[in-house]
């Protein structure tokens, strides 16, 4: 078999097996599309030929008339969604996380980011989350969002909090990237996310001995390692879920005071993600504190499952606590 053969059979390999385990689950963006669309008659819907897999199927189905398929040309699709959103309507468009943003990038920054176009980019498949590793696996994303002018850069940690941002950014007047992991049945029941503010932090557990300030997957993987670091240490470890990247809210420098270390956990290379945007704020607002990122770092990963990947990498919650232990220590990275 080619080497080509061989990349199209896992293609075909992980969307098959991406389908089937999404089949039983509840479609938590796609429904949330569907709800604020029928509130909202500007909110159109585009897709890069990946309608499954973006959960855009409920939106195919139940209003034909505002959805486009455009097929595979992102770049194509960010240039229509710039053009329909000065017409006056709300584009929502779909694909990839590192195909949305990396690939058409150029067309990002002149035709939504430079005019502030009111268009929603989204993503799925964050980070080290496929099987097909390099060319699928978005670990710099975030980075090249949050550079743009105008953009706000926002991560849910769960089901009930990605129907909280799905309404909260079809109200918000300006151009969004929105990072999703696709439902696939394995959520937790998640909290009640009401309270969900563009903009605005959640502390989930406070604790004085420290402060994990995590996005997405990695909310789930701090508390995690918060309890680890309870139970073998006795640590009161404070967990901050950072759902909007950009802008941070500038409330967590008053957080970081009242405590002696910060760890930041991110599915995302650390390199210009949330641990940078936080060093950043942390250094302009003059807190000292004792400091380290958890995330990729600084490499490409192959493919591979997610626990596979999250443990080879160091996005496990022991790698986390480990990491909140040596930062502690005052030991090297």
């Amino acid at each position: 078999m080619s080497e080509a053969d061989h990349r199209k059979s896992l293609e075909v390999a992980d969307f098959n097996a991406r389908n089937a385990a999404a089949a039983g689950a509840v479609k938590h963006y796609g429904e949330a599309l569907l709800e604020a669309a029928r509130r909202d008659d500007r909110i159109v819907c585009l897709t890069a030929d990946l309608t499954l897999s973006t959960e855009t199927d409920p939106f195919r189905d139940h209003l034909p008339g505002r959805f486009h398929q455009v097929g595979i040309a992102e770049a194509n699709m960010i240039g229509i969604a710039g053009g329909l959103a000065r017409s006056g309507e709300m584009p929502f468009v779909h694909s990839f996380c590192v195909f949305v943003t990396r690939r058409c990038y150029d067309q990002v920054a002149m035709q939504v980011a430079y005019p502030r176009a009111n268009v929603k980019i989204v993503g799925v498949i964050p980070g080290l989350t496929t099987m097909l590793g390099v060319s699928h696996q978005a670990i710099d994303d975030i980075a090249l969002m949050r550079a743009l002018p105008n953009m706000t850069v926002i991560e849910p940690s769960g089901p009930a909090q990605v129907r909280a941002a799905v309404a909260a950014i079809a109200e918000y007047d300006g151009p969004v990237y929105l990072r999703l992991k696709r439902a696939d049945g394995t959520e937790k029941p998640s909290e009640a996310s009401a309270d969900f503010r563009i903009g605005r932090m959640r502390v989930l557990q406070q604790g004085g001995d420290g402060l994990i300030v995590a996005c997405g997957m990695m909310v789930e993987i701090a508390l995690q390692a918060a309890e680890r670091l309870r139970n073998e240490d006795g640590k009161a470890v404070s967990v901050v879920d950072m759902a909007t990247i950009k802008p941070l809210d500038p409330a967590l420098a008053d957080l970081a005071r009242r405590v002696p270390v910060v760890v930041t956990a991110e599915n995302h290379s650390i390199v210009g993600g949330l641990g940078s945007a936080v060093a950043e704020l942390f250094l302009e607002r003059d807190v000292h504190v004792k400091f380290r990122r958890v995330g990729v770092r600084d490499t490409f990963a192959e493919g591979g499952t997610t626990p596979y990947l999250f443990e080879k990498y160091g996005l496990s919650a022991e790698a986390l606590a480990n990491a909140f232990q040596q930062a502690a220590r005052g030991a090297a990275v």
